[in-house]
């Protein structure tokens, strides 16, 4: 048993606080379905024009509308956990037309995402809707073409810019990680991929190719980048949580691998309060719009790592996870303790 399960037969405290939160409101959800996707649309048409007075107007456009996208994704986001509405069929069904919106196959993410969820923090079971990470020791066990791979796969820019734009437009168009018998996650690949063409023709046709690419590019690159960037955070923190599967625990995936992100007003809400990731981790059948809520409610989940924009920023050269210490660490850090550690050795 873990050293933080409950008794015998008894639940966690958290348990029953959660279920408090649980329960879709068909108001606020529909509510939060328009105001997404009504001025997404209204900045995509004012990007068409926009391409009539300066491409600078574009870009910053575009910029506005990766934010309206953000938001779209935590609304097929929750979808995928069955959250939104309390009908799991008007869950899906909604889940796969903004798949389409965001590049990514519903069904296939789902299964990936779930994945991520049942197995954050436990060093056994990385690989699934997360950032790889190795710890301190496994780098050091490789060669120089590992280690120089992982270096380039944890740069800044190919973690924050290239790599987010090769998940979303690259990535999602083929079924990996996918078992032959997932036949549904395999059909939602394909059938966003024949959405996302037919689309893209008919844009073409109309707007011209050119154009077309110039609207959708930007908006792709931003949306990609603002969305990996706000997952990377709540999760590559230096105090965050890594175990072995037989010392993992739930609560504490939850709770300290998860962080508070804190974000001003405007910005919670372009990114459907899911700054508050130690709640949903620890339930992810709460709507994103009673998080907030749950978290101020109650205390248990008020004493967690708690980041702020700024403070954030000192994540990004966080690279490794060193098991003595139990925490992040940057390149540098980790061949600083590996030599005190080898010098150690030497001097016993």
């Amino acid at each position: 048993m873990s050293a933080h399960a409950p008794a015998a037969g008894k639940k966690p405290e958290w348990i029953n606080i959660v279920k408090r939160y649980q329960t879709p409101n068909p108001w606020k959800s529909a509510w939060q379905m328009i105001n997404s996707l009504v001025p997404f649309f209204v900045v995509w048409v004012l990007m068409v024009w926009s391409l009539q007075v300066h491409y600078a107007l574009t870009l910053v456009l575009a910029f506005l509308n990766a934010l309206f996208l953000m938001r779209i994704f935590i609304i097929q986001h929750d979808c995928g956990h069955n959250s939104f509405f309390a009908s799991t069929k008007l869950n899906n069904f909604v889940g796969n037309l903004l798949g389409v919106i965001t590049l990514t196959p519903y069904y296939h993410w789902r299964k990936m995402h779930a994945k991520h969820h049942a197995g954050s923090g436990d060093l056994e079971f990385r690989g699934f809707g997360d950032i790889d990470t190795l710890t301190v020791e496994e780098y050091h066990a490789l060669d120089w073409k590992g280690k120089l791979w992982y270096r380039f796969y944890r740069h800044p820019f190919i973690m924050f810019v290239v790599g987010p734009v090769i998940v979303f437009a690259i990535n999602h168009r083929f079924p990996s990680k996918l078992k032959k018998n997932e036949t549904r996650e395999r059909r939602s690949v394909h059938n966003t991929n024949m959405a996302l063409l037919a689309i893209f023709l008919l844009l073409g046709l109309n707007l011209g190719f050119k154009e077309t690419l110039m609207l959708w590019l930007p908006l792709t690159v931003f949306s990609s980048v603002i969305g990996v960037y706000l997952f990377y955070v709540q999760h590559q923190f230096e105090d965050t949580y890594w175990r072995w599967h037989d010392e993992w625990d739930y609560e504490m995936a939850a709770l300290q691998g998860a962080s508070f992100f804190k974000l001003p007003r405007l910005l919670q809400w372009f990114s459907g309060s899911i700054g508050f990731h130690h709640v949903h981790h620890l339930s992810p059948l709460i709507p994103n719009y009673n998080l907030e809520k749950a978290h101020y409610e109650n205390e248990i989940f008020q004493q967690v790592e708690t980041i702020t924009l700024l403070s954030s920023m000192k994540t990004i050269f966080l690279d490794l996870w060193d098991e003595q210490t139990r925490k992040l660490v940057s390149f540098r850090q980790a061949r600083k303790l590996m030599q005190q550690r080898a010098a150690q050795g030497a001097a016993s």
